[in-house]
Parts: C-alpha cells; structure tokens; sequence
C-alpha cells in the first residue's frame, strides 16, 4: 500500500502541485480576510463579498504555474523580447504579489490597476497577432475577450479603493468589457453548446456529466440576458450577482469534478489543463462579482 501512495505521489508533477499549493493557500488567506464580510452578508450578497476570494485564487494559480514551468512559459514570450525566460518569472512573481494583495485587500488600488494593464499588453503583444494571423480561429477571439474582462474586473477592485470621477470611469470600463465578454461568450454557448461553460474554449463537457447540452444552453441565455442588463446599465448589480453565482456554481459543480478526474490522469499537461480550466473560469467568476459588488444597491 505505501508503494502505491508512494507512486501516485510521484506521478503528480511539480508544476501541478505548485498551482494546487498556491490556489489553496491563497483560498485560505481570503477567507480568513473576508471572516468578518461574510457573515454581515446576507442572500447571495454573501457570494458577492467572495469577490476577491474568486479573483485572487487563480492569480496565485497562475503565477506558481509562471515560476514552476518558466521553461515552458517563456516560449509564449514574443521572440522580438529580450530576456524572454526573466519575464516569465517576473510575471510569475507578479501575479503572486497581486493575488495576495486582492485576498488580503491591501494596496488594491495598485495591484488591481497594474494586473489590468498587464492584461491588456498581454492581448496587444501576444493575443492580438495571433488573431490578426488566423483572423477565423474563434478561441483566439475568445481568449481576446477573456483577458479583456479580466483587466476590467481588476480595474473595478482597484475603482473600489478610489472616489470621484476616477472611480466611475474605472467602473464604467470595467463594466462594459464584462459585458461585451457576457454577450460574446453566449453567442458561442449557442452555436456550440458542447463547449464547456462559462469561458467558452476548445475543451469540451464531458459526456458523463448530466444534461451538458442543457447546461450549454442555459449558461449562453444568462449570460446574454445578464450581459445585455450590464450593458445597458439596467438592474447592474442584480443581473451581475446572478451571473456572478451562475459561474460560481459551475466552477464548483462542472469544472470542480472534470479538475478531480483530470488530476488523476499520469499526464503533467492533463493535469495543468484542468487546472488552468478551473482558475480561467473563478477568474471570470471574480470580475462579475466584483462589479455586482461596486454596484450600489439602489440599481
């Protein structure tokens, strides 16, 4: 029996236990930051207060996968950037600063500001050229979309900090992005329910999950409805919660067992694939509830 724990152990790979490590740690410290919010909550104000729980996780995720898989990672580096395996670390170290900055909601106002600009060079200098090479290759626009928003939801958590006009603007942007990745994602929900839900990329719901046709269709009309009210800036802070709590749910109930099965596969990228599914998904998660939370409640 210890020799089987003991090879089961060795066939899970450096890089997917760093993630694992992270995203756990990084939970932990969030909730013990949001210890006081959550109880204060009530309804599903108490999913909103979890914000920057969902937004900080994957953050930390992502950057022990930077610092684990540097090798690897840098090979997404444009070839035309000196020093290409030095930022990949860097990025690694600085998602890791910025997980830890939103779970503990110290000095958000920097780190939800620079992660969103960080973003946003990420789709000029890696994800645009690669939609302007296969303009037809729908996951390209679709990870365009995905960076967007998560720029935009980081740029909400840094509006939270702020006043006066800064603040709106900040929040407006924000909004707007969430809202055109909502009507974006739902569209391909439509013409590919098989597509896993949420974050709509080239993986697929697995066959033994219940109703995942169903389940496509479904999340592509919230988010179209959801996205169509944030967009317009009508009832904001309702349609995000509720879209907010849809993914929530999803991540747990769809992209929670498709991690635990994938987790037990020999293959390091299965593994890391499970997880980035995962982490992809909460993020998404995180950027709808921080706008539903920096909604006022008389939307």
């Amino acid at each position: 029996m210890h020799t089987t724990i003991f090879a089961a152990f060795l066939e899970i790979s450096r890089t997917a236990v760093s993630m694992c490590s992270a995203g756990i740690l990084l939970f932990l410290v969030a909730l013990w930051a949001a210890k006081t919010d959550i109880p204060r909550a009530g309804g599903l104000d108490k999913i909103v207060v979890l914000s920057n729980l969902c937004f900080a996780i994957p953050l930390a995720v992502f950057g022990a996968e930077h610092l684990s898989g540097a090798r690897f990672i840098m090979l997404a580096v444009p070839s035309y950037m000196p020093w290409r395996l030095f930022w990949a670390y860097f990025v690694g170290f600085a998602l890791l600063s910025a997980s830890l900055s939103i779970a503990t909601k110290i000095q958000v106002r920097w780190s939800g500001l620079l992660f969103g600009i960080m973003m946003f060079l990420f789709v000029a200098m890696v994800h645009i050229p690669r939609v302007l090479a296969n303009p037809k290759d729908r996951f390209a626009w679709v990870i365009v979309i995905r960076e967007m928003s998560f720029a935009g939801g980081a740029w909400i958590l840094a509006a939270n900090t702020m006043r006066g006009q800064e603040k709106s603007t900040l929040i407006n942007v924000g909004r707007v992005l969430i809202a055109i990745a909502a009507i974006f994602f739902s569209l391909e929900h439509f013409l590919h329910p098989a597509g896993c839900p949420g974050v709509p990329l080239e993986k697929l719901t697995p066959a033994w999950i219940p109703g995942h046709l169903l389940i496509g269709y479904l999340t592509g009309a919230i988010l179209l409805v959801a996205g169509a009210s944030i967009l317009l800036n009508r009832k904001t802070r309702i349609a995000a919660t509720y879209l907010g709590t849809w993914i929530v749910l999803l991540v747990l109930f769809i992209y929670g067992p498709i991690l635990i099965v994938q987790m037990s596969d020999p293959g390091t990228a299965v593994k890391v694939e499970g997880i980035n599914y995962f982490a992809d998904t909460l993020l998404f998660a995180g950027a709808i509830l921080a706008l539903a939370g920096a909604t006022p409640r008389t939307d």
